[in-house]
């Protein structure tokens, strides 16, 4: 029992009565456990020599009884010494909360904590009913309004106590009904599309927004008075806000009550304040003018165009303020910018954290803003943005601190998050006849911390064996001239692959790039390189292939000059949501090279930014290339080709496109009835007539004009068609089937939405999409067959000419991608939607080492 006495009479015989006042010659105290006697007489208001009484014992002992240490204070006296017993509160030894999903234990421990109970601690039962109260009302504010609180406090040994706290959290009450009272203006549907809470719909299992939350709805609330004043009605005010629960708990109904107005227009604009600036530099950002409705949105945002506008002059803490002076009578509005530029600021100081394998002068010299120069609100973001279009780090973030003693200078402080900006690339897969496809690659774009670039690859299986070394330094001289080069052996063979048309080429080269930056986004690189190819025919060709190397030769050495330009406002190097990036690229083989031809292309990339962290990407791909001087004709090996991740997805990497002409033997075609069968020889009485010498195998034509192969097993003697003069007529019989070629011409497109994977709260190693690809590759000039024995092959039958909407191949499918330890980790799953025959296609793909 919690209380306060004096003892009148005291056990060891002393008969004077307490309200004789007395001078305390000695203090004693009694029940002490863990409360040390210095901490007693800190908060006990008597010493040792004062004279007391009844009433100034009394205010003591209440005041020691306040320090919250004891659960009870007597007072006993011996002569003049004072007894002090005290019964000490108990110790809480331990909380077990259970039940709780909602809000986890560490949230409600931290919370119990903060409010006076944890492990270690004093225990006060009050206190405790507080706290249960506090965590209903949590509850309560997540719309769990039959959650309860039970707690039970068992008593220990040596004066402790074990706290146990059950939950029982209920459910989420669903939003049953909101109603809005008083709008005429608009309609409850226009205004409640406003909201985040919404009543209970098919996607709400998944989205939650029919789940009542306090915040929710107080967010909801200012959405509501946001819409309004962005439209005029500057007297709109919320009158009241009911929110009642069904009796069985499970349904919410909301209802808001509000006062529309009437629409008000501006009247008169101007700028007052101290201008440092001159007035047509505010004005020229307006947003709104004269006669226009009211808008706040619109006064916010040129408040703080004009605020971010002084922070470029260095006036970093710079306040604009829309000041607005209302006219009911006209229901006009009179807007005042009130100007608070404060003093220019300086940056004292650059600094940077996080980058912990990134040498600091990498990050340095991506910086706009200069230490010691005035602060600029663009140049600091710029840097920001800079760093973040690296592709080193997850995160970038600035603060700036004023310096402490000062009101003139700032510290620009850059954190960052570093990300795995190398990769360690393996490529696993099987092709029909050539086995197991092995390869690896090594590429780190931060080599050693220096922002430097280098890559080291090596791919060896049956159908390619290639070693490739890159390096490039970004900042070769300090204006930002950046140096590369490359060396690289590859040798391939075709000939196990079905999808591709089938040569062998012993290619060896490298290249020298130099690029120089024209502007803070854009950049200009040239390259000189050298490659000697030297080719082989396969088993089966193509008659492209062997006419190139009839007339060619099969061995070239190139000498080789490129251009490329790049534009970019990407706000990320790795998995941006957006900007703009646009890249073109030539490509030339100059005179004296026993090849001479060029490429072109180009690559845009746009993103758009929707909600949060949705996107929307629109990719373009295109290129065109040609021969000129002796050739006359692009090279078949540097043909453009398409399909694959980072293509049209759906089908096979590099196999659209037009075909090769295949080896083909000519031989005589049978007539056929209109089914298209075969039609044979009768005797009188209707029956095919049987011949020894008569083929086993009788041809037809396809709509192609090729010959289609018919077993004649019986050995019917068949009827051949003929010409005018009685010959019979020849068509091609291709030997096998028609492979990839590519061709000089590419066009491709594709949108992606992007959007977040729930269940996941690191979201910026992982990007997931939904696509829809379309494109394919082309050529301008068919190679045109010419065989004397086959006088109708004067067209190629795998190959059409010019850019042909119909050969537009489409797919769509979804896509992620993760960035792991070793590197980039892509699956696809497509689905191509006008594949055609010939086509090969792919519904699940996966790579390891590029980024889509």
């Amino acid at each position: 029992m919690r209380s306060l006495f004096f003892a009148l009479v005291l056990g060891l015989g002393s008969s004077f009565a307490v309200a004789d006042s007395f001078v305390v010659e000695d203090i004693r105290l009694e029940g002490l456990q863990r409360v040390s006697a210095g901490t007693v007489f800190e908060a006990f208001p008597v010493n040792v020599g004062d004279e007391v009484d009844n009433d100034r014992l009394v205010t003591a002992s209440r005041r020691l009884f306040k320090s919250g240490l004891f659960n009870d204070v007597q007072m006993y006296r011996d002569g003049n010494v004072l007894i002090l017993q005290v019964v000490e509160l108990p110790t809480i030894t331990g909380i077990d909360i259970d039940g709780n999903k909602a809000i986890q234990s560490d949230m409600l421990l931290d919370g119990l904590k903060q409010s006076g109970l944890a492990e270690g601690l004093v225990f006060k039962r009050s206190t405790l009913e507080r706290i249960s109260l506090e965590l209903e009302r949590q509850y309560v504010a997540q719309g769990r309004y039959d959650a309860h609180i039970e707690t039970e406090v068992v008593a220990l040994p040596r004066n402790r106590v074990s706290l146990k706290i059950h939950v029982e959290e209920g459910n989420v009450a669903s939003i049953e009904h909101i109603n809005i009272v008083g709008n005429q203006a608009f309609s409850d549907d226009e205004l409640l599309k406003q909201f985040q809470l919404q009543t209970t719909s098919f996607w709400s299992w998944y989205s939650s927004d029919d789940k009542y939350s306090r915040e929710k709805l107080a967010g909801d609330l200012e959405k509501l008075r946001s819409y309004y004043l962005d439209r005029g009605y500057i007297r709109f005010n919320i009158e009241s806000t009911q929110v009642s629960v069904s009796p069985d708990k499970d349904g919410v109904y909301i209802t808001i009550n509000v006062t529309e107005g009437d629409v008000y227009s501006v009247n008169d604009m101007k700028m007052a304040g101290n201008l440092v600036l001159d007035e047509e530099e505010f004005t020229r950002l307006y947003l709104i003018k004269n006669g226009d409705t009211f808008s706040r949105r619109k006064v916010t945002v040129s408040s703080d165009l004009m605020s971010k506008r002084l922070g470029n002059d260095g006036y970093t803490f710079a306040k604009v303020d829309g000041i607005p002076k209302i006219n009911d009578d006209n229901k006009t509005v009179d807007l005042t910018f009130f100007v608070e530029p404060g003093k220019r600021t300086y940056v004292r100081s650059i600094n940077f954290a996080g980058n912990e394998n990134t040498r600091d002068e990498v990050l340095r010299r991506e910086m706009v803003q200069m230490e010691g120069g005035w602060a600029s609100t663009d140049k600091i973001e710029n840097g920001k943005n800079r760093l973040n279009q690296l592709g080193f780090f997850k995160t970038v973030n600035v603060e700036t601190p004023a310096v402490p003693g000062t009101d003139d200078q700032i510290d620009v402080n850059y954190s960052v998050e570093e990300q795995l900006s190398g990769s360690l690339n393996f490529n696993i897969g099987y092709a029909g006849g050539s086995g197991m496809i092995l390869g690896a690659s090594i590429s780190q774009n931060n080599f050693l911390g220096t922002g430097n670039r280098m890559s080291l690859g090596v791919q060896k299986n049956n159908t390619v064996q290639s070693y490739n070394f890159s390096y490039l330094n970004p900042y070769y001289t300090i204006d930002g001239v950046s140096r590369g080069y490359n060396l690289f052996y590859r040798k391939t063979d075709y000939s196990s692959l079905s999808t591709v048309s089938d040569y062998q080429t012993n290619t060896m080269g490298g290249n020298v790039t130099f690029g120089y930056p024209i502007s803070t986004r854009q950049r200009l690189s040239f390259s000189v390189g050298y490659q000697n190819t030297e080719m082989f025919e396969g088993t089966t060709v193509p008659a492209e292939i062997t006419d190139f190397i009839d007339t060619e030769g099969d061995n070239f050495d190139e000498y080789t000059l490129g251009l490329n330009w790049r534009y970019s406002s990407l706000n990320r190097g790795m998995f941006p949501t957006a900007g703009t990036e646009h890249k073109l690229s030539a490509d030339v083989s100059v005179p004296g090279s026993d090849l001479t031809y060029f490429k072109l292309g180009y690559t845009s990339n746009y993103y758009f930014p929707i909600a949060d962290e949705w996107a929307l990407r629109l990719r373009t791909d295109l290129g065109y290339g040609d021969g000129f001087g002796d050739l006359k004709r692009l090279p078949f090996f540097k043909n453009f080709r398409s399909g694959g991740i980072g293509s049209v997805r759906g089908y096979t990497s590099n196999t659209l496109g037009p075909k090769g002409l295949p080896e083909y033997s000519v031989v005589s075609v049978a007539q056929t009835d209109a089914d298209g069968n075969i039609v044979y020889e009768t005797d009188e009485l209707g029956r095919p007539v049987v011949d020894s010498s008569a083929p086993t195998v009788v041809y037809k034509t396809d709509e192609d004009g090729a010959a289609v192969a018919v077993s004649n097993s019986n050995r019917y003697k068949p009827k051949y068609v003929t010409d005018s003069n009685g010959s019979v007529v020849t068509a091609p019989y291709f030997l096998e089937d028609e492979r990839a070629l590519g061709g000089n011409m590419l066009a491709e497109a594709s949108v992606e939405l992007i959007f977040p994977l729930p269940f996941i709260e690191d979201r910026s190693s992982v990007r997931s999409v939904l696509f829809f690809d379309a494109g394919n590759a082309f050529t301008s000039e068919c190679y045109v067959p010419y065989d004397a024995d086959v006088p109708g092959l004067t067209k190629h039958p795998y190959c059409e000419e010019g850019f042909n909407l119909s050969e537009i191949r489409l797919s769509t499918g979804v896509g992620l991608t993760w960035i792991t330890a070793i590197g980039p980790l892509t699956f696809t799953y497509s689905i191509p939607l006008n594949d055609k025959r010939g086509d090969n296609t792919e519904g699940f793909e996966f790579s390891l080492g590029q980024v889509f």
